[in-house]
């Protein structure tokens, strides 16, 4: 039999928190959630930011100073959704050429006034090239979105 490999990874959580919190949760304390230990630099993760607007970028900023500008907000639409791009490679470095880079969309659907639907589409996975299969692996196995999404809901309470 035939495996199929897919260039998109969808994950979803609903969430106790109205549209509006859940969206400025996931975009202002994007590094509350996100592993620290998911490091391209050569010294410990002090902070990641989310720059909230289309053309700013998501990075991480060191102990040293130093800084991995590792996505770039393609579309900022509060509270309903953003999108970024993932511009790190299958070997696990900084993808330089935004023809490689693959799309992560994040949408936050009101299910009630008091609850969010959050469902995350990674996408064009394959833009990624030769091993593009070990990204798709990455933020679909359970130390990708899984863990964050599952960090990510626990702020919310």
């Amino acid at each position: 039999m035939m495996q199929t490999q897919t260039t998109v990874v969808r994950r979803q959580i609903v969430v106790e928190a109205p549209r509006d919190k859940a969206f400025r949760t996931f975009t202002e304390r994007f590094g509350d959630f996100k592993p620290k230990e998911h490091n391209l630099l050569g010294a410990p993760i002090t902070e990641t930011l989310f720059e909230p607007h289309v053309g700013g970028h998501i990075y991480d900023r060191a102990e040293d100073g130093s800084e991995c500008r590792w996505a770039r907000v393609l579309v900022y639409e509060p509270p309903s959704r953003v999108v970024f791009s993932w511009d790190i490679g299958p070997t696990w470095q900084l993808e330089t050429d935004p023809a490689n880079a693959s799309e992560v969309e994040v949408r936050f659907v009101a299910e009630s006034p008091e609850r969010t639907r959050l469902e995350l589409e990674h996408r064009h996975i394959d833009r990624h090239g030769p091993g593009w299969q070990a990204v798709a692996d990455g933020v679909a196995g359970d130390g990708g979105w899984p863990l964050y999404l599952q960090r990510y809901a626990a702020l919310l309470g």
